[in-house]
């Protein structure tokens, strides 16, 4: 079946098959979090982006092949409320950007900065670090090679705009990163994994950088 981003709490996951690598995404929790599970083809090693909520589904989606890994894009409660119970159940080390880390309270075992490669199997992210939303907050972006790019953005780019600022410092950064570290190397046919909500890909968004700035969130 075709991918279509479109999940709902309670529902089923959607999954998107890449040649070398298969994205599960899933919603969990009462803020309608985005989860995704990452399998390697190759090795079947798999990684978790956000352990959100809703312990019990997310390791149901896991399955007994467990995974190596967990990733916390950035340190806002919603996305860590099943971290402790996936990390105690899985043994999985932990990975945050290290500016958000001690905001979340499981330990951070590798702390993350722009540029580091995250690996699952044989694909590699790489992350990028995008301060406004959060201090810390950090999107992945998979260079797929046998096609386009493929990023999860956490809750610094969503369908429509920017992550949330709180003040006209944070967002002029997190604009600043977003048009220097993922829209300007990014092609338009990128697809966008956003925290909560439906996929988008940078072409679709790329058009509105002028009218964001503007408005000014």
């Amino acid at each position: 079946m075709t991918y279509s981003g479109q999940v709902t709490v309670g529902g089923p996951a959607d999954v998107h098959e890449l040649k070398d690598l298969m994205i599960t995404k899933i919603a969990v929790g009462p803020m309608d979090n985005n989860a995704y599970l990452l399998r390697c083809r190759a090795t079947d090693e798999q990684l978790l982006i956000d352990a959100a909520n809703d312990a019990d589904t997310l390791i149901g989606m896991i399955g007994d092949d467990g995974i190596a890994s967990v990733v916390t894009t950035h340190q806002h409660g919603d996305h860590w409320q099943a971290l402790a119970a996936v990390v105690e159940a899985t043994g999985a080390r932990t990975y945050a950007g290290r500016d958000d880390a001690d905001g979340i309270p499981v330990p951070t075992e590798v702390l993350v900065d722009d540029g580091d490669t995250i690996r699952v199997g044989q694909v590699e992210l790489t992350a990028r670090h995008l301060v406004g939303h959060t201090p810390g907050s950090i999107a992945l972006v998979y260079d797929d090679p046998h096609g386009h790019p493929h990023v999860f953005t956490g809750d610094c780019l969503f369908p429509g705009g920017p992550g949330r600022t709180t003040n006209p410092v944070d967002f002029t950064s997190l604009m600043d990163g977003l048009e220097e570290r993922i829209f300007s190397p990014l092609p338009d046919e990128a697809w966008v994994y956003p925290g909560h909500g439906n996929d988008s890909t940078i072409g679709a968004e790329r058009p509105h950088l002028a009218e964001w700035r503007a408005r000014g969130w």
